[in-house]
């Protein structure tokens, strides 16, 4: 793989012949893929769609899990119900979490990605649980040959980097997604960024505004280059910190208006990329 290919997140439902051939127009080369349902993860489906993404020429780098009951409706109800932090969901979405990480194995993938949910380390107990909990799916991950990567923004840079620091495992990583910092209201996403750099080996290309009321109502996402991340700063930054991976588009809507805002940011990211690192992607 060159260095900071462009990649898009695409979700591998009825629309992926569509997203894959969009991705194939505008030269995209990588993708983070949301993992399907366990219907979607034999043997036969893992044949069909490395088939799908080997003709498109796009190359999967993270599988990301996601889980029954959660909702991203406003802040609290994140809290409540994103990832491994719920008590009453963990067991069954430690056994999911596992069963994507051997899904992933199949796909000849060295990654998985999750948001854990809400790090809170006021609570000890609580937090040393979710510890324990990292390090079992780091372990398991391990033994696949993979990393996980822990997308960023729903606690800050501080928070998310004494966490690493506790889990001590060699293959937890952070997925640095920059918009979410805004959207969530937990830090300035650059000086998270230069905080936690040494973790990073996967970022989302995203962009969003800051809420009148940061942390209590959600900020809004926007297409890339029309928020407050500064993406030639964020590119930047990522130069500064040494990373040379993909840079993955994300962009949080859907239809005929998502296709044309990634290919603005495909166009944005070319010409920093060029600008930054002096070279085309």
């Amino acid at each position: 793989m060159n260095s900071f290919p462009l990649g898009a997140f695409i979700i591998c439902d009825d629309g992926l012949d569509l997203r894959l051939s969009v991705a194939r127009r505008l030269g995209i080369t990588t993708a983070q893929i949301l993992a399907p349902g366990p219907d979607g993860r034999t043997s036969g489906h893992v044949q069909t769609l490395q088939l799908k993404f080997a003709q498109a020429g796009v190359q999967i780098t993270v599988v990301f899990c996601g889980f029954a009951g959660e909702s991203y409706a406003d802040i609290p109800t994140v809290e409540k119900t994103i990832g491994l932090v719920p008590e009453a969901t963990r067991a069954e979405r430690l056994r999911e979490a596992r069963s994507i990480s051997d899904f992933t194995r199949a796909m000849g993938v060295d990654a998985i990605g999750l948001h854990i949910g809400v790090i809170r380390d006021e609570d000890p107990v609580a937090y040393h649980q979710l510890i324990d909990i990292a390090r079992q799916l780091c372990d398991h991950a391990a033994g696949n040959g993979q990393r996980v990567h822990l997308e960023t923004g729903q606690e800050s840079a501080t928070t998310l980097l004494r966490f690493f620091r506790d889990v001590d495992r060699p293959n937890l990583a952070i997925n640095f997604d920059p918009a979410n910092m805004i959207l969530y209201g937990s830090g300035e996403p650059i000086p998270a960024l230069r905080l936690v750099g040494e973790y990073v080996k996967s970022v989302h290309c995203k962009d969003a505004k800051w809420a009148a009321q940061p942390g209590l109502e959600w900020g809004q996402e926007v297409p890339l280059g029309h928020g407050d991340v500064n993406m030639e700063l964020f590119l930047g930054t990522l130069k500064e910190i040494g990373y040379v991976g993909p840079l993955t588009i994300e962009r949080e809507i859907s239809g005929e208006q998502q296709a044309r805002d990634i290919e603005e940011g495909v166009k944005l990211l070319r010409s920093l990329v060029k600008q930054v690192w002096g070279q085309s992607e």
